[in-house]
């Protein structure tokens, strides 16, 4: 994605605002700024940093300089950064960048981007494990959910649903406390059901050592 600020001329130019979509959990995503100096001086040690991102969006750098930047010159910032699993997806949200000149004088742009959904339903593998007494639990969904997860010991019988509620789509991660349990091994069994209340039905093991 490529947008443009003005620096110098005390104005920021923004073209009719786009959001631009993101795939999810994905890597390499790049952000080109656009820094023009429109003034008749020389810009020196041009700063040009995000200052402000969703906690699931890491950038690889969040600050750039430009060391020099002439009157009427144009130079590219490209800033790349990393999608998590943990995003929430069809969300709205924004991205903020602020050049500061040697001078002091800032300016911002608001870049507005949502993350795509998943392709696929699924359910990871809970971390750590074995555990004692708590492990994390991480899911994806491709849409608005309800969501349930229960616990089942080795004979099948339903001991814990610490999960049950609608969701966005993206991704999702819960706790589960397993300090009312014995030691052993147990499943949990994601069920996701969508606006078509079609199923989306998964299960792993997990084991408790104490």
């Amino acid at each position: 994605m490529r947008t443009m600020i003005a620096l110098l001329a005390g104005i920021t130019i923004s073209a009719a605002q786009t959001t631009y979509t993101i795939p999810f959990d994905s890597k390499g995503n790049t952000i080109e700024l656009a820094v023009a100096n429109t003034s008749t001086l020389q810009a020196d040690q041009v700063k040009v940093e995000v200052t402000d991102c969703p906690g699931y969006i890491t950038f690889t750098r969040k600050t750039l300089s430009i060391q020099q930047l002439k009157p009427q010159e144009e130079q590219t910032a490209t800033f790349s950064f990393n999608v998590e699993k943990m995003a929430v997806a069809n969300k709205e949200e924004t991205l903020k960048f602020t050049v500061t000149s040697q001078t002091g004088q800032q300016w911002t742009k608001d870049i507005t981007i949502q993350i795509a959904p998943p392709d696929k339903y699924e359910l990871y593998q809970n971390y750590p494990n074995p555990f004692n007494p708590t492990t994390t639990i991480t899911y994806q969904l491709t849409a608005i959910s309800k969501v349930s997860i229960k616990i089942y010991d080795m004979l099948g019988r339903q001991v814990a649903e610490p999960m049950d509620e609608q969701q966005e789509a993206g991704g999702h991660e819960m706790t589960f406390n397993a300090g009312r349990l014995s030691s052993g091994v147990y499943f949990y069994q994601l069920v996701a059901v969508d606006a078509r209340n079609t199923s989306h039905i998964f299960r792993k093991k997990m084991m408790v050592v104490k």
